[in-house]
């Protein structure tokens, strides 16, 4: 069996903290930027090694973006200290991908919709159901993700989709998912949830303009006359 080095102990060019600072972090690893973070690891592993754990227990990157404090509290080396900064971390990461444009982006077409989510939600593996909050000239507020279902469905409850709207003050709500198959035509379950909010957004005061799922390409439930 091979010397095991600490993270100290390798060449300064296979060190995550000078390898960031030289080729910038685009050139490091999930692991290797999780341990970053984590500045140490344990008795038994490096910290970028007990990053690489806890990034493969959580189910990759997309298990991470719902990962809880009781989940990683039971992987081996993550305590509480730990856990913060990974939570504060992926929390940091959302709210970064919330305000990549620092001016409000307008909504005028599903074409739009689709420009403003693809990146965040078309290649994901399960359904990503998302409210797009919108003011009265119907500029993005912001586009929260309110529901992440299975491989094959989502469920979306009026609450979890109007509740940011009401705290955001939004005029209007463009509801959007993706369809990890890549078909984007929708399915009678996507029919009868968006039955079901339309009919909760008229008790509330808050008009939904469409709904609009995102595949290969995209499709306006609008459109189509669906809503």
């Amino acid at each position: 069996m091979g010397q095991r080095y600490t993270i100290k102990e390798l060449p300064p060019d296979l060190r995550p903290r000078e390898r960031l600072l030289s080729a910038g972090p685009e050139a490091l690893s999930n692991a290797e930027l999780m341990g970053i973070l984590f500045g140490i690891g344990t008795r038994e592993k490096t910290a970028v090694e007990l990053a690489s754990q806890v990034i493969v227990e959580s189910g990759d990157l997309f298990g991470m973006h719902a990962v809880s404090s009781h989940e990683l509290l039971e992987i081996k080396g993550i305590g509480p200290a730990k856990a913060c900064i990974i939570l504060a971390a992926v929390e940091f990461g959302k709210r970064l991908g919330r305000v990549r444009n620092p001016g409000r982006p307008v909504i005028s077409s599903p074409a739009d919709v689709d420009g403003l989510l693809r990146g965040r939600i078309a290649n994901q593996d399960r359904e990503n159901f998302v409210a797009v909050l919108l003011n009265t000239k119907n500029e993005v507020i912001e586009a929260p993700v309110v529901s992440v279902g299975t491989l094959s469905s989502t469920l979306v409850h009026p609450r979890e989709v109007f509740k940011p709207a009401i705290r955001a003050s939004a005029a209007s709500v463009i509801l959007s998912h993706n369809h990890p198959s890549g078909r984007v035509e929708p399915s009678s379950e996507d029919r009868e949830i968006t039955g079901r909010l339309v009919s909760a957004a008229k008790i509330i005061g808050i008009e939904v303009l469409d709904h609009v799922i995102i595949g290969r390409e995209h499709f306006s439930m609008k459109e189509h006359g669906m809503l």
